[in-house]
């Protein structure tokens, strides 16, 4: 059916909410999203549908631009919402704008339950039934797009679970949704006082450790990814492994290269580490 031939949409129905939001900077949820994994604020189209989708967490509410023009995805929120009996507010552009992080929201934002974080033996143990654990560990990065990427290239290749850093990385803010386009719904998450320490504890269990480290001579795609419970340990953009992280690895590898450019960007070397892992798992 045409756009101009069906009942008319609750986006063309005059703006609500125009109360004060609460998502502004130094704001009450500004100052809770300081806190924790964060992942409580959604933003982009594809990323909403996603958490209504796939109810690992509850939704609270969804805000939608009243004079969005007419798209799916505008129609299968609104569809998913009903669904789920998850509040949606048709308001002006203005309150987007207001409420969203990012200038690249697409209309939407939703609010929702913080992402949990798991203890490491919880992350290790309970994974999908039959699949050895294949985790990756982000030391230190601070760039939203390069961990929101880093989530989605994971979530792509069955990585089972994330572990981040407390202080001093970037956190699951709206800019790492937007960019991980729904991927963090599907992900599990341990967050950790220490990235050593952590390693340290996921050895005991049994967990080979391999850190990314352009410098290493040891080949990435010589080095066993496949046979043992595995994490990757993908350093910050802009001095690698942390020098007590390195030493606590297992082993460090790189990624061979032929090129001028010293090195590549954290979310694609992570990416090339993570989907190589795979192949050499799915083998």
């Amino acid at each position: 059916m045409s756009p101009t031939n069906r009942r008319p949409s609750p986006r063309n129905r005059p703006p609500q909410g125009g109360g004060r939001p609460t998502g502004r900077s130094g704001g009450p949820t500004q100052r809770r999203r300081a806190e924790g994994l964060g992942g409580d604020q959604i933003e982009g189209r594809h990323a909403i549908i996603e958490l209504l989708q796939a109810q690992t967490r509850p939704a609270t509410r969804v805000f939608m631009a009243a004079d969005l023009d007419p798209s799916p995805e505008l129609d299968r929120i609104e569809q998913l919402c009903r669904e789920r009996r998850v509040p949606l507010e048709m308001v002006s552009r203005a309150r987007i704008s207001r409420e969203a992080a990012t200038e690249s929201h697409q209309g939407v934002v939703a609010k929702a339950r913080p992402l949990k974080s798991l203890d490491l033996e919880e992350l290790v143990s309970s994974g999908p039934q039959h699949e050895t654990p294949f985790l990756l560990i982000a030391d230190g990065i601070t760039d939203p797009h390069n961990l929101g990427s880093l989530l989605r290239s994971a979530e792509c290749a069955g990585v089972t679970g994330i572990v981040v850093p407390k202080h001093r990385a970037a956190r699951i803010t709206p800019t790492v949704t937007k960019v991980a386009a729904g991927a963090i719904e599907h992900l599990r998450f341990s967050q950790v006082a220490g990235i050593p320490t952590a390693i340290e504890h996921l050895k005991r269990m049994g967990v080979v450790v391999v850190g990314l480290a352009g410098e290493s001579r040891t080949s990435l795609y010589d080095t066993n990814l496949g046979s043992n419970p595995i994490a990757l340990v993908i350093g910050s953009e802009e001095s690698g492994l942390a020098q007590l992280t390195r030493k606590r690895c297992s082993s460090v590898c790189s990624i061979p290269m032929r090129g001028s450019t010293e090195s590549l960007n954290a979310s694609v070397a992570g990416a090339i580490a993570i989907f190589e892992a795979a192949r050499q798992r799915r083998g």
